[in-house]
C-alpha cells in the first residue's frame, strides 16, 4: 500500500464535535526535499464519521517531534480510540522547492481569470 499505517498509543474518547490530538509514539527524520502527509482512514470516516481535521497534515523535513494526529468526531456518538488502533496513514513524498518572484503582470492564458467552475462539467 502507498500509506504507512499510524497507530494510537493511548486510550482516548472523542465526543461528538470534539477534536483530540492522538499520540502515535513515533518520530521520523526526513531528508530535505521530502515531506510526509497525514491522511484520514476511509473506514473510520465512513463507519464513524471520524477523520483527520487538517487533512492532509504536513510533516516537514526539519520536524523531529512525535507525530500526533488531529482527529475530529463529526458523528453523533462518542468514538473510542484504543492503543494499537489504526488512526491515520502517512504518505512520504518528494516535492519541488519553489522560488517566489514578485511580478507586475502575469502572462495570459486561454482561461485567464475565470475561476471556480469555469472549465465546465465535461
Amino acid at each position: 500500500d502507498a500509506g504507512l499505517d499510524l497507530f494510537a498509543i493511548a486510550r482516548q474518547e472523542i465526543l461528538p464535535a470534539e477534536t483530540r490530538l492522538i499520540k502515535t509514539g513515533i518520530a521520523i527524520a526526513l531528508p530535505q526535499g521530502y515531506e510526509a502527509q497525514i491522511r484520514p482512514r476511509s473506514g473510520l470516516a465512513l463507519k464513524y464519521s471520524v477523520t483527520v481535521l487538517n487533512s492532509p497534515g504536513t510533516i516537514d523535513a526539519g520536524y523531529r517531534g512525535e507525530i500526533g494526529i488531529i482527529m475530529i468526531n463529526h458523528g453523533k456518538k462518542a468514538f473510542l480510540v484504543v492503543p494499537g488502533m489504526k488512526v491515520a496513514q502517512m504518505i512520504v513524498t518528494s516535492f519541488i522547492q519553489t522560488k517566489v518572484i514578485a511580478v507586475k503582470d502575469l502572462d495570459s492564458t486561454t482561461r485567464g481569470e475565470r475561476g471556480y467552475g469555469s472549465t465546465g462539467n465535461r
